[in-house]
C-alpha cells in the first residue's frame, strides 16, 4: 500500500498540471498564439535555466555515477537501433518511418526526469538526473535528425546536424552548467537567486503548456502506428532495459533516472522536428498526445513495480 501511495504522489501532480493546461485552453485563457509563445519561452528560457541550475548546484563527487552514465548512452543507442528494426518491416511509408523511429526511442526526459527523481528522492538527487540529461539530450537531437533525414530521402549533412545540436538551448545550458561545475565558478548572489526562482517555474509551466497543446484529431488513420509507437515507447523499451540495469546493480535514484529516461512519453519537440523535416507531422502530434496521456498510467505502473521489487 505504501508503494502504491508513493507512486500516486509522484504521478498525480504531473497529471493535475496537464489537466490544468487542458482546462485553461478550453476556457479560452490560453489562445493558440499564446500557447506557441509560452512553449517557446519554456523551451528557450525556463527549461534551460532549470537544467543549468541543477547541474550548477550539483555536488559532483556525490552525483557522478560512471555506470549510470555508460548505461544511459548504451541504452539510447540500443533503443535507436531497435526502433529501426521494428519500424522498417512494419511501416512502408518513408515519411512515417522517421516519425515512428523518433517516437520509439526519444523520450521527454527533460520534462519527466527531474520531477520524478526529485519527487522520489528529494532535491539532492536532481544533480544526478541533470548530468545524465546533459549527455542524453544532444544524443536525442542528433539521432532524431539522422533518422528523419534518412527517410526524407535527402543526404545526411553532418554540419547541419552539428549546428542544430550546438544551437539547442538545452545543450547550451548543459555545457555552461558543466563549465561552472568543473571550474568551480559561482554566480553572483544577486544573479543566482533569480536563476533559481526562474528554474522553479519550468516544470509546472511546461506541463501546463503541454496540456494546452493537446489536439484530439481523427485518429482512425493512424490507429496502427499509434498503437505501435506508444507501446514501444512506454512498455517495450523500459521492459527490455530496466531489468538489464537491475542486473548490473543499478538501484535507487539512479534507477529512477533510467526509468524516467526509458519510460517517459515521446518528446514534445519531436512534433516540431517532424514538421520541419517533411515527416508525417499529424502522426507525430498524435504520438505525443496519446503517449503523454497513457504515460500517466504506465509511469505509475513502472514506479510501483520498481518500488515493489526494491529497485527504487
Amino acid at each position: 500500500m505504501e508503494n502504491l501511495l508513493v507512486s500516486l504522489n509522484v504521478v498525480a501532480p504531473l497529471f493535475i498540471m496537464l489537466l490544468a493546461g487542458v482546462a485553461f485552453k478550453k476556457l479560452g485563457m490560453i489562445a493558440d498564439t499564446t500557447e506557441k509563445q509560452m512553449n517557446n519561452l519554456v523551451f528557450r528560457c525556463f527549461l534551460p535555466l532549470l537544467l543549468f541550475y541543477n547541474i550548477y548546484s550539483t555536488q559532483l563527487k556525490d552525483s557522478f555515477e560512471p555506470l549510470l552514465m555508460g548505461f544511459s548512452v548504451i541504452a539510447v543507442l540500443a533503443t535507436y537501433v531497435l526502433s529501426f528494426c521494428i519500424t522498417l518491416p512494419l511501416e512502408k511509408e518513408n515519411y512515417r518511418r522517421g516519425v515512428l523511429i523518433q517516437a520509439m526511442f526519444r523520450s521527454n526526459f527533460v520534462l519527466y526526469g527531474l520531477p520524478v527523481t526529485v519527487s522520489l528522492f528529494g532535491q539532492e538527487a536532481a544533480g544526478t538526473a541533470s548530468l545524465v540529461i546533459a549527455v542524453v539530450v544532444p544524443m536525442f537531437n542528433m539521432l532524431s535528425v539522422i533518422a528523419l533525414e534518412i527517410f526524407r530521402g535527402g543526404k545526411v549533412k553532418p554540419f547541419k546536424i552539428l549546428r542544430g545540436i550546438v544551437t539547442n538551448p538545452l545543450v547550451i545550458a548543459s555545457v555552461v552548467g558543466l563549465l561552472f561545475l568543473f571550474t568551480g565558478l559561482r554566480l553572483p548572489t544577486f544573479l543566482e537567486k533569480p536563476v533559481k526562482d526562474f528554474s522553479g517555474i519550468a516544470t509546472p509551466l511546461a506541463f501546463v503548456v503541454l496540456g494546452a497543446s493537446f489536439r484530439f484529431a481523427d485518429t482512425r488513420l493512424y490507429r496502427r502506428q499509434l498503437t505501435l509507437g506508444v507501446f514501444c515507447r512506454l512498455v517495450l523499451m523500459p521492459a527490455i532495459f530496466l531489468p538489464c540495469a537491475a542486473l548490473l546493480g543499478i538501484r535507487g535514484p539512479e534507477m529512477s533516472v533510467l526509468m524516467a529516461m526509458l519510460a517517459s512519453p515521446t518528446a514534445v519537440s519531436s512534433f516540431t522536428m517532424a514538421q520541419q523535416m517533411d515527416g508525417d507531422a499529424p502522426l507525430a502530434g498524435q504520438l505525443v498526445v496519446f503517449g503523454t496521456l497513457i504515460s500517466i498510467l504506465t509511469v505509475f505502473s513502472w514506479i510501483f513495480a520498481l518500488k515493489q521489487f526494491g529497485l527504487m
